[in-house]
C-alpha cells in the first residue's frame, strides 16, 4: 500500500517531469527549425485559421472549465466538512487490533474507511452525497443550455456549405428497369416536387484511390530526383530497385520513376474507365441536394417510404468529413460487421485484465513482499520501493493504454461508419467503456483482492464484505499516482510534442525530399477526440466516486483540468488544424458520460455504507440515483433535439435572409460536384443528374409494365 512518502516520491518525479516538460518546451519553441511542430497554424492564412477552430475546439475547452466548476466547490465542501469528520475516528485503530494482516496508510485515514461501522458519522457522507450530486446536476444543465445556445447560434450565423441543403440517401433498393442514378431521380422528382435540385451517386472507387495514391507517392519522388539532377546535371541520380529504394540493383531515378508513373497512369485510367462504365461500381447510396435548407430538413428528418430499412435519408456530413472507404458497405453487411466487432470489443476488454492485474500487483508491493520474500531487501533498498509504487504502476498502465485508441479507430472503421466524426465518436464511446470497465473497475477488484489476499483467505466469509469496505476506498492511493502521470506528466508532454518532434526531425533527415513532404511532415493532426474525451471522463468519474469516499483525491483532479485547460487552449490556437466541423454535435454524449459516473458514485456510496451496517441509509440513496437518471431525461428531452435535428423554422429564416442578399445566387453550380469523389476532382465527370424544368409535367423513365404489378408505370406523374 502506498505510504505518504510513496505519493510524495510520485509527485515529485511527476512533478519535475511536467516543469522539465514545459521548461524544454520554452526553450524549443523558440528555435525557428521547430516553428512547424509548435506554431503550426502561423502557416495558415487567417481566414483559414478562423474557419479551422471553429465550436467543437471552443466547446471541447469548455469541458475542462466543466470540470473545474463542478470540483472546486466540491473539494472545497469536502476538506471542510468530509475530511475532519474521516480523520477524526478511530476505525484503522480498531481494526489493526482485530486483523494482524490489514495494510494501510495515512492517506487512508482520511476516507470513509476509517469511520467505523454504524457510526452516525455515515449521515454526514450521505448529506455531501446530496449536495455533490444537486451541484454536479446543476453544472450540467446550465452548462448543456450554454452550449445548445451556441450550437443554434453557430448554425444561424454559419456560412453557406453544401451539407446545409444536401442528405445522404442510402440502401436504395434495386430496380430492373432503371439505374440507381435514374431511380434516385426519379423518386425524389416525384416525392419532393418543389425542393429537388440535383443529385451525387457514389461509386466504389477504393481500388481506384489506391492508385492514385502510389502514383502521387512516385511523382514526388519523381520531383525530388529531378530537383536534385538539375542542381547538378552532370551526375543523374540513381536509387535501388528495391523495397523504398534501399536496396537491389542501382538504376536511373528519373527514368525509373517516369516508367512506373507511366504505368500506373494507364492502370488508373483503365480502372477509372472501369468504375464509370460499370453499372456494379455504383453502390446503393447517393447525396440528394435541395433548392433549400428548409427542403434539405424535411427530407432528412423523415420517413421516405412504409419500409423504414430503404431510402434512409440522414443530414449529409460536410465533404470532408466523409469517409469515403465505407459507403460502399451493404446495408446487410455493416450490421454482421457490427456483430461481430462487438464481439471482439468484448474479448478484447476482458484480455486487458491480465495487464491490469500486473499493474496492481506494482501499486500493492507489500503483499508481493509476503509471497515473494526474497525480492524484500532489493524493494526496501534505498527509495526504490517509493519510485515502484509511487510512479511504475501509472506508468505501466499509461504504456498499455497507448496503442488502445488506435485498436478502437480501426475496430470502428471495419463497423463501416462513413464519417470521420462517426468514427472517432464511435471509437471514443469504446474507450470510454473499456476505461470504465478495465482501468476502474478492474484496478479496484484486482487491487482488493491482491493487497488484501492474505486477509481473504483468514477471516470467515461474513466478515469479507466489512474488509473489501475498507479496502475499495484505499485505491485511491493507485489512482492518485495514476494522475499524476497521466494527467500531470501526461498532459505536459502534449504540449511537448515529443512524438511529432522526433518524427518531424527524422522525416526531415531522411524522408524529406520535396515540399510536399515537409508539408506531409508537419501535419499536427487534430484534436484526438477519440482519445481525449474518454480519458477526461475517467477523471470525472474519479472526482465524483471519491469525492465522497477519499475526498483527498480531489486537488489531484483539480490539477488535471486547470492544467489540461491551458494546455489544449494553447493547442486549439497554436498548433491543431480541425478535420471537420460537427458544430458540437458530440455534447449529449459528454452530458450522457458524466451523467454515467455520478450514477456509478451513488451506487458505490450505497454498496459501501450497506457494508458499514448503515442499513438507514438504503432509502435515502436509493433516490439519488433515480434522481439523477430523470434529471438525464429532462435535459435530453428539452436539449438533444437540438444536436441531433435542425429547426425548420431556422431553415426558413436562414433561406430567406440568403435569398434576400443574393437573389441571383445559382445554387445548382455550386453543389455540382461538391460530394464528388475525391479521385475524380478536376475531371469532366457526370455522374449527378438536374431538376428538369417546372414546366415538364411528366417525368420520362424507361420502366416497363411487369404482369400483377400495377404500380409501375412507363412513366411518373409529378403534376
Amino acid at each position: 500500500m502506498a505510504t505518504v512518502s510513496d505519493i510524495t516520491a510520485s509527485a515529485t518525479i511527476n512533478g519535475l517531469s511536467a516543469i522539465l516538460f514545459l521548461v524544454l518546451f520554452g526553450i524549443l519553441r523558440l528555435q525557428p527549425m521547430n516553428d512547424r511542430v509548435y506554431f503550426s497554424k502561423w502557416y495558415l492564412k487567417e481566414s483559414e485559421l478562423i474557419d479551422h477552430a471553429g465550436l467543437d475546439s471552443a466547446v471541447y475547452i469548455r469541458i475542462y472549465l466543466l470540470g473545474l466548476k463542478i470540483f472546486v466547490p466540491i473539494a472545497l465542501l469536502a476538506f471542510t466538512v468530509l475530511l475532519p469528520v474521516n480523520y477524526t475516528d478511530r476505525n484503522f485503530e480498531i481494526l489493526i487490533t482485530k486483523v494482524e494482516d490489514l495494510t494501510f496508510s495515512q492517506i487512508d485515514k482520511f476516507s470513509i474507511s476509517n469511520v467505523p461501522s454504524g457510526s452516525k458519522r455515515l449521515f454526514v457522507h450521505i448529506f455531501m452525497a446530496y449536495v455533490f450530486t444537486f451541484w454536479t446536476c446543476y453544472m450540467l444543465y446550465r452548462e448543456y443550455k450554454i452550449v445548445t445556445d451556441m450550437r443554434l447560434h453557430f448554425l444561424a450565423t454559419e456560412k453557406r456549405r453544401p451539407d446545409q441543403f444536401t442528405v445522404l440517401v442510402r440502401n436504395i433498393p434495386p430496380d430492373v428497369d432503371e439505374s440507381v442514378s435514374e431511380y434516385v431521380e426519379h423518386f425524389f422528382r416525384v416525392n419532393h416536387p418543389d425542393q429537388y435540385l440535383l443529385h451525387q451517386v457514389v461509386y466504389n472507387a477504393n481500388k481506384l484511390a489506391k492508385i492514385v495514391n502510389q502514383k502521387k507517392d512516385l511523382r514526388n519522388r519523381l520531383v525530388y530526383y529531378t530537383n536534385k539532377y538539375e542542381r547538378r546535371p552532370n551526375r543523374r541520380p540513381t536509387t535501388k530497385a528495391g523495397f523504398w529504394g534501399l536496396w537491389g540493383k542501382t538504376i536511373d531515378a528519373i527514368d525509373y520513376y517516369s516508367a512506373e508513373i507511366e504505368k500506373l497512369s494507364n492502370k488508373e485510367v483503365a480502372e477509372r474507365e472501369r468504375v464509370i462504365g460499370d453499372p456494379k461500381a455504383v453502390v446503393p447510396a447517393a447525396f440528394v441536394s435541395f433548392k433549400s435548407r428548409w427542403g434539405a430538413a424535411v427530407c432528412a428528418q423523415t420517413q421516405q417510404t412504409r419500409n423504414p430499412t430503404h431510402w434512409i435519408t440522414d443530414w449529409a456530413p460536410e465533404p470532408r468529413d466523409v469517409y469515403w472507404d465505407n459507403l460502399s458497405m451493404p446495408f446487410m453487411e455493416l450490421n454482421i460487421r457490427r456483430v461481430l466487432m462487438a464481439g471482439a470489443f468484448i474479448g478484447l476488454t476482458f484480455f486487458f485484465m491480465i495487464p491490469i492485474a500486473f499493474v496492481q500487483t506494482l501499486a500493492n508491493i507489500e503483499s508481493i513482499e509476503k509471497v515473494v520474500p526474497f525480492l524484500k531487501p532489493i524493494i526496501d533498498a534505498g527509495s526504490m520501493k517509493a519510485i515502484i509504487q509511487g510512479f511504475l504502476p501509472g506508468i505501466v498502465l499509461k504504456i498499455f493504454l497507448i496503442l488502445l485508441p488506435m485498436i478502437l479507430m480501426e475496430m470502428s472503421k471495419i463497423e463501416g461508419y462513413f464519417t470521420i466524426s462517426t468514427l472517432e465518436s464511435r471509437a471514443a464511446g469504446k474507450f470510454h467503456l473499456f476505461l470504465l470497465v478495465n482501468v476502474f473497475l478492474g484496478s479496484i477488484i484486482t487491487g482488493t483482492v491482491l493487497q488484501q489476499i492474505q486477509v481473504f483467505l483468514k477471516e470467515s466469509p461474513s466478515e469479507i464484505p466489512k474488509i473489501a469496505s475498507v479496502a475499495i476506498p484505499m485505491k485511491a492511493t493507485f489512482f492518485i499516482t495514476y494522475i499524476m502521470v497521466d494527467g500531470w506528466a501526461g498532459i505536459a508532454a502534449e504540449i511537448l510534442k515529443v512524438v511529432p518532434l522526433i518524427i518531424f526531425h527524422l522525416k526531415n533527415i531522411f524522408l524529406v525530399k520535396t515540399e510536399i513532404d515537409r508539408e506531409q511532415a508537419t501535419d499536427q493532426g487534430s484534436l484526438l477526440w477519440a482519445t481525449y474525451e474518454p480519458r477526461m471522463q475517467l477523471y470525472f468519474l474519479l472526482g465524483l466516486v471519491y469525492s465522497t469516499v477519499t475526498p483527498i483525491l480531489l486537488p489531484f483532479i483539480i490539477v488535471f483540468f486547470a492544467f489540461a485547460y491551458l494546455v489544449f487552449r494553447h493547442q486549439v490556437i497554436n498548433v491543431y488544424d480541425q478535420k471537420y466541423e460537427s458544430a458540437a454535435s458530440y455534447w449529449p454524449d459528454v452530458h450522457r458520460r458524466i451523467i454515467i459516473g455520478l450514477m456509478i458514485s451513488q451506487i458505490l456510496l450505497l454498496g459501501l455504507l450497506s457494508t458499514k451496517q448503515a442499513l438507514h441509509s438504503t432509502p435515502f440513496m436509493l433516490v439519488l440515483p433515480v434522481l439523477t437518471f430523470l434529471f438525464h431525461r429532462y435535459c435530453k428531452s428539452r436539449f438533444e433535439s437540438a444536436f441531433r435535428r435542425f429547426p425548420l423554422q431556422d431553415a426558413m429564416i436562414k433561406d430567406t435572409l440568403e435569398n434576400a442578399r443574393e437573389p441571383h445566387l445559382n445554387l445548382r453550380t455550386y453543389l455540382r460536384g461538391a460530394y464528388i469523389h475525391p479521385v475524380f476532382k478536376g475531371l469532366e465527370l457526370d455522374t449527378s443528374m438536374d431538376v428538369y424544368e417546372d414546366d415538364n409535367p411528366v417525368v420520362a423513365t424507361t420502366r416497363r409494365s411487369h404482369k400483377g404489378s400495377s404500380g409501375e408505370l412507363s412513366s411518373i406523374l409529378v403534376a
